[in-house]
């Protein structure tokens, strides 16, 4: 079984979880596709990475989820399991994501072996707290899109404030039927202030 990257549940919500994530790290590459291109175009560096094209040639245990979001040209934006993030905007035509492997856990950035393909970069990411919604079926930018503005209305109902860019996380090989697909729309929040401290 895939190993999963762990959480804590801190509550759930009627549309989303809220969950705190220990840090973690990632293998990571930038690739310039449509969303719906990005996390194929991504994903034979970062298994190549993890089946040995890497420092020790040593194997790593592939994790879950695959994690796509928004690429920065300043720096590499914050990234979790197999995640895909970027821009839907531009849904159409191509745009800059980052698509990462989490790492198994025990991985450092340090203990992490060093992939052969410049492409692919390694990084330790701090802990969040996020608001997380989960759905079935596929990880296309137009379900991604609507399950994102959804996740976005609950968050302002709630009371909580998105930080930084949402992450879009895969969590089942593209050979599972489409509508058997388990995917999330992740996006880290601020620490709420407590009322009675």
């Amino acid at each position: 079984m895939t190993e999963q990257q762990p959480y804590e549940l801190v509550r759930r919500y009627p549309h989303f979880e809220l969950r705190r994530y220990p840090g973690y790290v990632v293998a990571e590459t930038k690739v310039a596709a449509t969303f719906d291109r990005a996390g194929n175009m991504a994903f034979r560096r970062l298994f190549n990475y993890i089946s040995g094209s890497n420092s020790t040639r040593g194997k790593l245990a592939m994790t879950a989820p695959v994690i796509q979001e928004p690429g920065s040209p300043q720096k590499l934006a914050m990234t979790a399991p197999v995640l895909q993030s970027g821009s839907l905007a531009g849904k159409g035509g191509p745009a800059e994501y980052v698509v990462a492997f989490v790492l198994p856990a025990g991985v450092t950035a340090e203990t992490a072996p060093v992939p052969a393909d410049p492409a692919v970069t390694v990084r330790a990411v701090p802990g969040s707290l996020a608001a997380v919604l989960r759905f079935s079926g596929s990880g296309s930018a137009a379900a991604f899109e609507r399950r994102n503005s959804g996740l976005q209305a609950a968050l302002t109902l709630a009371g909580l404030t998105p930080v930084g860019p949402p992450r879009f996380a895969r969590f089942d090989p593209p050979f599972k039927p489409w509508f058997l697909r388990r995917n999330e729309v992740v996006q880290d929040v601020q620490e709420p202030v407590d009322a009675a401290g």
